[in-house]
């Protein structure tokens, strides 16, 4: 994926009757660092997250709790927007598929793809399962399935959408997709798919009313998914801001788990053909966190709330070891031990020891005053290199690489003192050189490292006595050799963070 001046990144749109996990945490801080990054790149960007609040199972989990569907949902939407806050992030937006700004856009481009005659009535005969809000065969019953009400059999009235008729041009869109898909294994997932054969899909019910209602036959309500698929296009103005739509929509990039793909890479690129929007957006497909080399479930009881981690971690401690240690794409094992290495080594170890060392020295040899970096010290060439390294695993959606390309520069500049003990030394150009040195790698890992950890960043420019906004730095100026002035007065104040021990 190529850099753009416009950036458009969204996440699914959580169901509201789940409750916020890791595996949510890893779509939504991978969506923020990426819109961070665009930031910093000086693009202008669009940060999207929000709730799916309509189906059956909403509307039976509010009657069981004695609500109405919509106090429900107030309820546990509210759960997802207090965990971001929580987690620093910076979304632009938060759509609910309640609003009515969505009930509009759903309407009006249904509507669109019904006049385009893509849309027709027909009776659905087979099973449903509540759960997953989704139409199954007897091939994906488990045991108990129809007998506690999991799964339906249902007949009923339903408008069809003609899915059918974009088998050729789906195909050869991902056949020329380039990488608009990311990994592009998940591409060539998205094709097996569409070349088995592809089947009209049911888009509307008649036996509930908790959903949008069809505009052409107020006795329906549209199917969860395919009203949740639009919220990506109504918060950029569809239906509403013609021009807002036609300005951010090439710039789309849709971040979601491997589970939900087929809707995503197959129904939704299909659905805007259909309303004729030709330019389809771009995807990163992640996999699964694993515990213990399992998927995360209800049943299983092993899901785990981003509260208890930040607890211990810290919010940047949570979101860098999230980030770093689960590479975006295949499926990675997740433990608690795993971030307590990573924390320690990465972040008490290499980070805070670099910053906790050079602004002790700097109180002791050079008056607390930080000096200027060297111009031609062999650690300009090493931090070109990185910055060129993240650059890259930032645009192809790899935080994991661009972190470790970050600390790489960090583990060079504590060798680089290590090499020559400003600590022993008499104070003088050849310390100041060397803590010059220091100060300006702390600098550029503050621009690198922020789209991870934001507030952590933010700290470290302050202690080095920075005074202008991080957030207003752009790349790739900011990260020339030497941007450090010195004469600045340094901070020395507690470990950013401190050791843990399991």
């Amino acid at each position: 994926m190529t850099d753009v001046a416009r950036f458009y990144v969204t996440t699914p749109i959580y169901y509201v009757n789940d409750a916020p996990h890791i595996g949510h945490a890893y779509t939504t801080i991978s969506a923020d660092a990426f819109a961070r990054w665009h930031r910093l790149l000086g693009d202008d960007t669009f940060f999207l997250t929000g709730t799916d609040e309509h189906g059956l199972k909403v509307q039976r989990a509010a009657e069981a709790a004695g609500r109405t569907p919509i106090e429900h949902a107030d309820l546990l939407s509210a759960r997802f927007q207090d965990t971001w806050k929580q987690l620093n992030l910076s979304n632009d937006d938060f759509i609910r598929t309640t609003e009515a700004r969505h009930a509009k856009a759903v309407q009006a481009f249904l509507q669109r793809v019904y006049d385009n005659g893509f849309i027709y009535k027909d009776v659905y005969d087979g099973l449903y399962n509540v759960s997953d809000e989704a139409y199954v065969s007897e091939a994906d019953l488990q045991p108990g399935d129809l007998e506690s009400g999991r799964v339906l059999q249902m007949r009923e009235e339903n408008y069809f959408f003609k899915l059918s008729a974009f088998e050729q041009q789906l195909t050869e869109h991902y056949e020329n997709a380039g990488e608009t898909v990311i990994p592009p294994t998940r591409r060539n997932e998205a094709l097996g798919i569409i070349r088995g054969g592809l089947r009209d899909i049911s888009i509307s019910r008649t036996s509930i009313d908790w959903g949008v209602p069809v505009p052409w036959d107020e006795d329906h309500v549209f199917y969860v998914w395919y009203d949740a698929l639009i919220n990506y296009a109504t918060a950029v103005g569809y239906g509403e801001d013609d021009e807002r739509f036609a300005a951010w929509w090439p710039a789309t990039t849709h971040l979601l788990g491997k589970d939900i793909l087929r809707f995503h890479l197959v129904y939704w690129p299909a659905m805007l053909l259909a309303a004729g929007i030709t330019e389809l957006p771009s995807f990163g497909v992640h996999g699964w966190l694993l515990i213990g080399g399992e998927k995360m479930s209800k049943s299983k009881l092993n899901q785990i709330a981003p509260a208890d981690l930040v607890a211990d971690f810290g919010v940047d401690g949570f979101r860098y070891c999230l980030l770093r240690d689960n590479p975006f794409g295949p499926d990675s094992d997740f433990s608690y031990e795993g971030i307590v290495n990573r924390y320690n080594s990465d972040l008490a170890n290499n980070l805070g020891n670099l910053l906790s060392r050079v602004a002790t020295v700097v109180g002791s040899k050079c008056g607390g005053i930080g000096p200027a970096p060297n111009p031609t010290s062999h650690l300009a060439e090493v931090a070109a290199e990185v910055i060129e390294a993240a650059t890259d695993a930032w645009t192809e959606l790899a935080p994991s690489a661009a972190l470790e390309a970050t600390w790489r520069l960090i583990r060079e500049a504590n060798a680089h003192l290590e090499a020559n003990e400003p600590w022993k030394a008499e104070p003088g150009p050849k310390v100041d050189e060397v803590l010059g040195d220091a100060l300006e790698v702390l600098r550029l890992v503050s621009l690198l490292a922020q789209p991870a950890m934001p507030e952590t960043c933010d700290a470290i420019w302050q202690r080095i006595g920075l005074a202008d906004d991080l957030a207003q730095q752009h790349l790739p100026e900011a990260g020339a050799w030497g941007g450090y002035p010195g004469g600045l007065a340094v901070t020395k104040a507690a470990p950013l963070f401190p050791r843990i021990k399991v």
